[in-house]
């Protein structure tokens, strides 16, 4: 796994008991835990800025660490012939990445790396394999996550082959803005936009051009602004609805606090 050392580290207090701050996490999954499980993992956490593009785990090699995002969103994605990127799953505050590290796999042949900066929450996986296996509550709810997370990339192979790049696109922003938690800008590039939803780059400007036309959003110098969250939602194709309502069965609800905001960029 590619050090992420050049980011800033904060390690958390231990605790026990009931914790005030495990209601208000803005990971799902931690939020989702048992007071006294989460109690367990606790002091063990760190917490980490990642950078845009850091590579978080590279192909077959053993995750030192499972990682929950708090802000940003981690992509996994696959290197195809020619040196591309293809996006198979993307894992935002919903969820963890490392997965492997409970199923006794080890490793994943995809590459793990940070598609939009942020903050995410890091327990080492020998730690955490341990904790899964003694506790029964923690292996529910990762097990309950790993059947949303399959259930996410099986509607992406759908999705890749059946729909139009605007809708597409288009469910891409929302799922993004769903998991900034109130964070109104992001870097992201065209170019790396287009390997996430697997077309050329010339296709993503085609497919902005036209959410932009709808007045659905703005787009200038790589900023996206959503103007209309309820239409951008409409315009996606329904792959975003499915996979949310099975994230939100299975893992929780989306959000505490403040609702996200309307605008975002990239």
């Amino acid at each position: 796994m590619t050090s992420t050392s050049s980011g800033n580290i904060a390690q958390y207090p231990g605790s026990g008991g009931n914790d005030a701050e495990q209601g208000v996490q803005q990971n799902r999954l931690l939020r989702a835990l048992p007071p006294e499980d989460y109690a367990l993992l606790k002091p063990h956490m760190e917490r980490i800025d990642v950078p845009l593009l850091e590579v978080l785990a590279e192909p077959n090699t053993q995750f030192t660490h499972v990682m929950f995002p708090q802000t940003g969103v981690i992509s996994v994605v696959n290197r195809v012939t020619g040196g591309g990127l293809v996006e198979v799953g993307t894992i935002g505050n919903e969820g963890m990445a490392g997965l492997s590290v409970i199923l006794d796999a080890e490793s994943i042949p995809s590459v793990t790396l940070m598609e939009i900066p942020g903050e995410i929450v890091r327990i080492p996986a020998p730690t955490f394999a341990r904790l899964a296996n003694e506790r029964p509550a923690i292996r529910r709810v990762v097990n309950r996550y790993t059947q949303a997370f399959l259930i996410q990339v099986a509607q992406t192979a759908s999705c890749n082959r059946a729909h139009e790049i605007a809708e597409r696109c288009a469910r891409w922003i929302c799922m993004s803005h769903d998991r900034m938690c109130g964070a109104e800008k992001f870097p992201l590039t065209q170019e790396v936009l287009a390997q996430m939803l697997g077309v050329r780059r010339a296709g993503v400007t085609v497919a902005a051009g036209t959410l932009q036309r709808a007045g659905l959003i703005r787009y200038s110098r790589g900023k996206i602004t959503v103007v209309d969250r309820a239409k951008l939602e409409a315009a996606s194709c329904e792959c975003y609805g499915i996979v949310q309502a099975h994230f939100d069965r299975l893992v929780g609800p989306s959000s505490v606090g403040p609702s996200p905001s309307p605008s975002l960029a990239v």
